[in-house]
């Protein structure tokens, strides 16, 4: 194995999207314009960006004995993703999501867990092996609060740093806090946690203050088109956001950003460089349609910095 490597726990879903003139009324049929099943989750996608980065990753979560379980697994292993940490749970289905989007934009989504809502203290064991060496781990909020707080314990013991999306947002444990060692919310992300508006770089510190204050010695808030503000103890960062030719969706574009922060940091960049780096991760991302197909390769984002 690598002297550097990247553990990713969490979450993998099929995205079954269908796009329509308009968004149904409740017992209304309508014919939609297209349909797409895009390979998702985020602990799937965070997993293929670090592949694509070039540093080993090992994925550990859970999907159902069915095609949808096998596609994500095959997707995984054709992107050099270290899959023996996924188990087949033979009692539910594999995670999905089902997205409706009308022609304006807006969206109706339905989340089911199903294998990812079945993860449990047994799942944490089984990551002890994989975070043997490793330098990050990486997680989401896509599986169930407790397991995320037993694996942050874990790897806290075992030396190991944590990089917590806090996505989609709910209340976090004083525990949880204590325990990570970077926290990345998006701006909403970061409202609902700290319970005010985070509209500029001077809430923004504001924010990193109360994660602070929590217990995390490093938060990062992506402030989408603004950029990233970061704290990590006195020292105070803002990255301003990279321009785009065109933004085709903003799908993955988080996941892209943890991923390559976590691939920059273990390869040693300094705080500023790292989210320099997956700054242009993310921007890189949102040119392309999709999840898993839009993320880019480490070649990609050096040759958009050189640019």
């Amino acid at each position: 194995m690598s002297d550097l490597n990247i553990v990713v726990l969490g979450s993998l879903n099929i995205d079954l999207v269908t796009n329509s003139p308009h968004l149904p009324n409740a017992g209304e049929t309508i014919t939609g314009d297209s349909f797409a099943m895009n390979l998702g989750g985020k602990g799937a996608n965070q997993a293929i960006a670090v592949s694509r980065l070039g540093l080993p990753c090992q994925m550990v979560g859970r999907i159902g004995n069915d095609s949808f379980g096998s596609t994500l697994v095959q997707s995984l292993q054709n992107h050099q993703v270290d899959t023996t940490g996924i188990l087949i749970d033979e009692s539910v289905h594999t995670g999905v999501a089902m997205i409706t989007v009308d022609r304006a934009g807006e969206n109706h989504i339905i989340v089911i867990p199903e294998a990812n809502g079945n993860l449990d203290k047994t799942d944490v064991q089984r990551l002890r092996p994989y975070l043997e060496g490793a330098n990050f781990l990486l997680m989401q909020l896509e599986i169930p609060l407790f397991v995320v707080e037993a694996a942050s314990k874990l790897a806290q013991t075992m030396g190991v740093k944590v990089i917590l999306d806090p996505a989609p947002a709910q209340t976090l444990p004083l525990s949880l806090y204590q325990q990570i060692d970077i926290i990345t919310p998006n701006t909403s992300e970061a409202e609902k946690l700290a319970g005010f508006p985070i509209t500029d770089q001077q809430s923004a510190q504001k924010a990193t203050q109360y994660f602070q204050e929590k217990g995390v010695p490093t938060p990062i808030i992506t402030l989408g088109s603004q950029g990233v503000y970061c704290a990590s103890g006195e020292e105070r960062l803002f990255i301003p956001s990279f321009e785009v030719d065109s933004v085709i969706d903003t799908v993955a574009a988080g996941d892209a950003f943890n991923g390559a922060l976590a691939v920059a940091l273990s390869q040693g960049m300094k705080l500023e460089n790292a989210l320099t780096f997956a700054s242009a991760a993310g921007a890189l991302t949102v040119t392309k349609s999709g999840a898993q197909s839009a993320l880019p390769t480490q070649e990609a984002v050096f040759k958009f910095l050189r640019k």
